[in-house]
């Protein structure tokens, strides 16, 4: 039977070879204006209107709404334009997405705990596209389930781990963390919720900061725990956990029937970066026979930090870690660590078997089939975007990075406290600097404070909507606050005084 010509053209290796050169090209020139701080950060659309701009079908375009008065690269004088049979050009219809989508490589974006990807990552990731092995069992990942498993150990030794630890790479850290717990509850629920069910024990609960990221509740909910599997303490003046807190959140739990099984501690809050003193819950943990799960998921990178790793103190001591390298280190979304002091653990969170796959035998047995860590089967290769980036660059150049992050949220800071038109809610402890606008006209208002949130999150509204610069904003127990994470390393200390002139010029507009 032959093949279809439609089909072969698809697959034809000097027609990605063409197409590729000429996506890199124009990326190449796209990240080069970026750099060069031309065009919008965050070219904002209705989001109505935004939706009609991309119909499936491959009828002719309008370059020039997508891309808001840019020019529309000018791709066929590097090669010559190949439609497809049904009529699309698949570099045409991916610059025109890169010139639609927030700007990330762009250093006046300063919003979400989200990096500019390495370019050296983005390539690994290319690769892993086209290769597209899964990860469940070692013969479909030959070359990608050793290097994860590489990976995880050099992360384990970067948190100072001792051996006997490892874990499992996921995607992203909601579902990191839903795995760390799933293994928490098995390991310390006193009943076998796998084969039992979640009802032959008591109610489980844990206790966790006010300020806990949205995935730990959430998890909470799906592991069927409801409202009161977390318990939630106050956190201090810097908003950290503190071990005064749980011991007492501890205490009122004991009146009720549900059994604490553990304690989430945060290392880089998303609300404001704060770091939990690990070494003291640690010592709560141990001393009440509970597990330890640290939220590390954008605060794991400062480990890389010779200058920043000691508020890290104490993460060793936890039984559970989930750590984003899609944050500070650089790589693409999503590759989340799920790291265990005992690598035991790793295997509990999924203690089922699944005989098309996996032999039959204990887990830990047969190591190398990574689908017995995790509840994903068919994973990306993950694992060789950081494994490439780590070969290319080095661990001093990660350290490197952070360290001018952190500086670079220091000086924001810096310069907010100076400033008789801003207020600082904390002094950073790393790179999210939370800080809000005082508009004058308000001083005396009746309700000064909502005032003041409804000032700000209107002043938030319009950065978007202009789109010059991005920044988001977080709800505090001080009130309604911007937030600017700085994620960008090519960012330089004159956009921190463009980012503050900008916000008053959209407030006097």
């Amino acid at each position: 039977m032959t093949v279809p010509p439609a089909i072969l053209e698809a697959y034809d290796p000097e027609r990605f070879r063409a197409d590729g050169h000429r996506l890199i090209d124009a990326m190449a020139d796209q990240l080069a204006r970026w750099h060069a701080r031309e065009g919008a950060v965050l070219p904002w659309r209705p989001p109505a209107e935004a939706r009609d701009e991309w119909p499936v079908d491959p009828t002719p375009h309008r370059p020039s709404a997508v891309l808001r008065g840019q020019a529309a690269p000018d791709l066929a004088a590097r090669s010559p334009h190949r439609p497809s049979a049904a009529g699309g050009d698949a570099v045409d219809d991916l610059v025109r997405i890169a010139a639609a989508s927030t700007a990330l490589a762009h250093p006046r974006c300063m919003a979400h705990q989200v990096p500019p990807p390495l370019p050296s990552a983005v390539l690994a990731e290319m690769v892993s596209a086209l290769l597209n092995n899964g990860m469940a069992v070692f013969e479909m990942g030959p070359a990608a389930v050793p290097i994860e498993l590489t990976v995880i150990d050099w992360m384990c030794g970067k948190l100072g781990l001792a051996a006997g630890a490892g874990g499992v790479l996921t995607s992203g850290g909601s579902l990191g963390n839903l795995t760390a717990l799933l293994a928490m509850r098995q390991a310390h629920a006193g009943f076998d919720v796998w084969k039992d069910g979640a009802h032959a024990g008591p109610p489980l609960a844990v206790i966790v900061s006010s300020e806990a990221h949205y995935s730990v509740a959430r998890t909470l909910r799906v592991v069927g725990w409801g409202d009161g599997g977390a318990i939630a303490a106050p956190v201090d003046a810097h908003h950290r956990l503190t071990a005064a807190a749980v011991e007492a959140a501890l205490a009122r739990a004991r009146g009720d029937d549900r059994r604490v099984i553990g304690i989430i501690a945060a290392a880089g809050s998303t609300a404001t970066g704060a770091f939990d003193p690990l070494d003291e819950l640690a010592d709560v943990a141990e001393a009440q026979g509970l597990w330890l799960h640290v939220d590390a998921a954008h605060g794991g990178g400062l480990a890389m930090s010779a200058r920043h790793r000691d508020k890290l103190r104490g993460i060793a001591r936890a039984d559970s870690i989930v750590w984003d390298a899609h944050k500070l280190l650089m790589m693409p979304a999503l590759v989340t660590a799920v790291l265990f002091k005992r690598e035991s653990h790793a295997y509990e969170a999924f203690a089922q078997q699944a005989s098309y796959l996996f032999a039959e035998a204990q887990p830990a047995a047969t190591w190398w089939d990574l689908g017995t860590r995790t509840l994903e089967c068919t994973k990306r290769m993950m694992a060789i975007e950081l494994w490439v980036a780590i070969r290319a660059h080095g661990d001093a150049w990660f350290g490197e990075v952070i360290d001018r992050q952190c500086e670079l949220a220091a000086q924001l800071a810096a310069r907010v406290t100076a400033a008789s038109d801003f207020e600082l809610a904390l002094a950073p402890e790393a790179n999210t600097v939370c800080y809000r606008h005082v508009d004058p006209a308000i001083t005396n208002a009746h309700d000064r404070a909502a005032a003041l949130d409804a000032h700000n999150r209107a002043l938030r509204q319009r950065v978007v909507e202009d789109g010059r610069f991005y920044i988001v904003g977080t709800q505090l127990p001080s009130g309604y606050h911007l937030r600017s994470t700085l994620m960008n390393p090519l960012a330089e200390p004159a956009d921190l005084d463009d980012l503050l002139d900008h916000l008053r010029a959209l407030c006097r507009a």
